[in-house]
């Protein structure tokens, strides 16, 4: 299938029906089906991975009470009793990938060999010993500090699109944005116990590492060094991540180019910032724009297939009340 086909918005709907439901009490959006299965199957796997029986029944209870308090935050987050429940729905799905983050990183188990990164490394070493590095180093530390400037600012990308749709009153396309999002990032959290894996400023310490050692990169990586898991790298969930929330805002406001511009521009940068900084083998990043590609193409399956929700109440007027500081 191709990217345009994948990222092309689905024709217009009338004006009644165009806007997906944002407020329905009781009614689960896409991109919340796509949480509640992580929840069940981070909570199968505690079940079945050979982990301590602590980490697998802290993984269960826990995905079991986010099970009910989602529940019952998409029963009775709608409607306008109620908008502050129903802008935490908004909301939700990017708090519970941080959770999801955490609780891979519970699964990592001791990593005895390192086939899977002898592999990868050799990819890497043809890209920046071939005039990659070089290339990227041509005006000092000018792109290099670009480069970990964008890696650093991953994590508010998504954060930001989602409020961009609030500044631009489009809160009915919430739905269609998270959509793309949390399935790349949640596909990738859910192979990392199956690639077991560490990065290759771990693994191949000092081996083709910038020349530019800047306190945008110091501060990288005391983020990875406090914050970051061991269970795997692949795929990179930095670079699909990236690539999802500039594919969600092109399928979700397709005719705000600036903005989608912006965001494609800030993946590129995190995606060859994850090979150049060493933290990502250019196999991961590579992965992780696929992964990206496909939850975009399986927002265009989703949307064709449920086509248009209707709205039991009044998607305007709740713009109207929410947008009313601005």
């Amino acid at each position: 299938m191709q990217a345009s086909l994948l990222l092309s918005p689905p024709a217009a709907a009338p004006a009644k029906s165009r806007a997906i439901d944002v407020a329905a009490a009781g009614v689960v959006r896409a991109s919340e089906w796509v949480v509640l299965a992580f929840l069940v199957y981070a909570a199968v796997l505690g079940a079945l991975l050979p982990v301590a029986p602590a980490v697998g029944s802290r993984v269960i209870l826990l995905n079991l009470a986010f099970l009910t308090g989602y529940a019952v935050l998409i029963a009775r987050g709608g409607s306008n009793r109620n908008l502050a429940l129903s802008v935490m729905r908004d909301w939700a799905p990017l708090a519970l990938t941080i959770m999801a983050y955490r609780e891979m990183g519970w699964f990592a188990r001791p990593h005895l060999s390192y086939a899977l990164e002898t592999r990868w490394v050799v990819w890497d070493r043809v890209v920046l010993r071939g005039g990659g590095k070089a290339l990227i180093e041509a005006l000092g530390p000018v792109l290099p500090s670009v480069l970990e400037i964008a890696y650093s600012l991953v994590y508010a990308l998504a954060p930001f699109a989602l409020a961009m749709l609030y500044v631009y009153r489009r809160r009915e396309k919430v739905d269609r944005f998270l959509l793309v999002f949390v399935t790349a990032v949640l596909l990738c959290y859910a192979q990392f116990p199956f690639w077991p894996s560490e990065p290759p400023r771990v693994v191949f310490f000092g081996q083709d590492f910038p020349a530019y050692d800047t306190v945008f990169r110091r501060f990288n990586w005391w983020i990875l060094g406090n914050y970051g898991i061991h269970t795997s790298v692949f795929p990179s969930a930095h670079a699909a991540g990236a690539f999802a929330a500039a594919f969600g805002i092109w399928r979700a406001v397709p005719e705000r180019r600036p903005l989608r511009y912006f965001l494609m521009a800030m993946a590129i940068l995190i995606a060859a910032a994850t090979v150049y900084g060493r933290y990502h083998y250019l196999a991961d990043a590579a992965a992780g724009l696929a992964i990206a590609l496909l939850a975009a193409g399986i927002s265009h399956v989703v949307e064709r297939l449920r086509g248009p929700a209707p709205l039991p109440v009044s998607c305007t007027r709740m713009h109207k009340r929410l947008m009313r500081p601005f």
